[in-house]
């Protein structure tokens, strides 16, 4: 690969050029730089911070729902005591990795990138960003496209039409646009939802807010679990972090995914079992039936993690409580619903969900022909079929979302590799069963899912075409397997042209 000389503040011409500075993101520049030094990438981010969800974020009680020794990376133990950590110790880590690994030289905020556009006769892609500080383009060229932007809209969450909503005297918020100045010590908070962000928001609030209520449609399935795991922390103490760390993280992932398994297989005893695990937490006659137990299977849509049963003990202490039932409308002084009842509030929380975006909203192009998305069919879940040098990382909906991210970075510079070797400068994915049944890329049946599922690539059903949320089918695929088969079209890298003096960014 070609290695660019000039400093970073003039460099606009990459080996790889990477979408997005959150967990993706920056993973995939660690794997570059320790992996491959002699490749030159950039790190395109278009807010003033890396971080992604985790600085975008800053609602009460944010943390992760899933264990921090998996959901951090495989190459950064995770040292602190709590297994389930707030945003900002998440966000301590990640800074930690930059700083360590020598990152941010290479990461360029304030560049939100609106377009790319791949030519073969140069292959090469070349990437249009809006720098956020002057509106001005700026244009970059990259032999590789990597992009971390995960799959949902930073810029608005999802909020339903809810009629009467204007004559609401209180305050409503979006947890994804939450105030720095909102203070709700003392008042009275409704939180409409029932996933994972209402189940953090009412206990992290609870102790301020007069009284606060978790609003629900219908229930989700909430699982209590340790903040802290006493077995990690022993073995993190009797062996240091370093091995102690290979430990936890196959123990963990062997849990996450016989839980999943055995709900999958066993879906009536899982129910049973999952929803004595609340009854056990709530007092006796707690209507159980009516607000904790769900009308669908266990992960068909994700659980709700909660840790120490944090909600359950707010609403033991009568701080929280919840309804479910429908919306009617809402009133000057609360919301009313289809009951009768009329819950009163000073706020009100739309905790309603995301809205999902595929790939940042960014405009792909080959050749000038745009890229229809819902057209393209995902190879190993992480290149597109008709796309030639383009890698994207999702992680998984059932378990921690950095497992699947290591993993596509690492094949990905395997793939780098081979190319190198075998003197190839593009690939492409072509799908070589054009009768093969194609599928949603995401099989879940979570709202925010089902409404925003249509504009994504699809999943195949056989080969490497199949989008399994498994990661020891992943291992195999991704790490063990070998990078070429059949369905991957390679061609030969054009000859080496003598540098020019690269352009100021504009």
């Amino acid at each position: 690969m070609t290695i660019t000389t000039t400093s970073q503040t003039q460099t606009t011409d990459f080996d790889v050029l990477i979408i997005g500075a959150g967990i993706s993101g920056i993973g995939a520049a660690y794997h570059l730089r320790t992996r491959r030094p002699g490749t030159s990438f950039a790190v395109l981010e278009g807010r003033d911070s890396i971080g992604g969800t985790w600085s975008l974020f800053r609602y009460p009680g944010i943390r992760s729902d899933s264990d921090m020794p998996t959901f951090g990376y495989n190459f950064k133990p995770w040292t602190h005591r709590k297994a389930i950590a707030d945003g900002h110790v998440i966000m301590d880590y990640l800074h930690q990795t930059v700083t360590e690994n020598g990152l941010a030289e290479h990461i360029r905020f304030g560049h939100r990138v609106r377009s790319a556009e791949f030519s073969s006769s140069d292959g090469k892609w070349t990437v249009t960003a809006e720098h956020s500080g002057t509106g001005e383009e700026a244009l970059f060229t990259a032999r590789f496209l990597f992009l971390g932007t995960g799959y949902y809209d930073y810029e608005s969450g999802f909020t339903p039409e809810f009629a009467g909503v204007e004559d609401f005297a209180g305050q409503v918020v979006h947890p994804q646009h939450w105030p720095d100045d909102l203070d709700y010590t003392g008042k009275r908070v409704v939180v409409i939802g029932s996933g994972a962000t209402a189940v953090t928001l009412v206990p992290s609030m609870a102790d301020r807010t007069s009284h606060i209520t978790m609003l629900q449609r219908s229930p989700s399935y909430v699982f209590s679990i340790p903040a802290e795991d006493p077995f990690a922390n022993t073995l993190n103490r009797l062996l240091g972090h370093d091995r102690a760390h290979r430990i936890i993280r196959r123990k963990n992932i062997m849990l996450s995914r016989g839980i999943f398994k055995a709900c999958k297989r066993a879906p009536n005893l899982m129910r049973t079992l999952l929803i004595a695990n609340v009854r056990r937490q709530l007092p006796k006659h707690y209507d159980v039936d009516t607000h904790f137990t769900p009308r669908y299977n266990p992960w068909e849509q994700r659980l709700c993690m909660v840790p120490n049963g944090d909600l359950f003990k707010a609403i033991s202490a009568g701080k929280a409580s919840v309804v479910t039932d429908r919306i009617a409308r809402f009133t000057p002084t609360g919301i009313l619903l289809e009951s009768g009842q009329e819950l009163a509030a000073d706020i009100i929380v739309t905790a309603t969900g995301l809205t999902m975006l595929p790939l940042g909203r960014i405009a792909l192009a080959v050749d000038g022909r745009q890229v229809h998305l819902p057209d393209t069919t995902a190879y190993k879940a992480m290149m597109l079929s008709g796309v030639p040098n383009f890698v994207f990382a999702v992680g998984y909906t059932n378990i921690s979302w950095t497992l699947k991210v290591d993993l596509v970075c690492e094949h990905f510079c395997r793939l780098l590799d081979y190319m190198d070797a075998h003197g190839h400068g593009t690939v492409e994915p072509v799908l070589d069963d054009p009768a093969m049944d194609r599928v949603p890329i995401i099989d879940m049946q979570a709202g925010y899912v089902q409404r925003g599922i249509a504009q994504f690539p699809r999943a195949g059903t056989t080969g490497p075409w199949s989008v399994e949320m498994a990661y020891e089918k992943d291992v195999e695929r991704l790490r063990e397997g070998p990078v070429a088969d059949g369905a991957l079209t390679f061609t030969s890298a054009k000859p080496a042209v003598p540098a020019s003096r690269p352009k100021a960014t504009r």
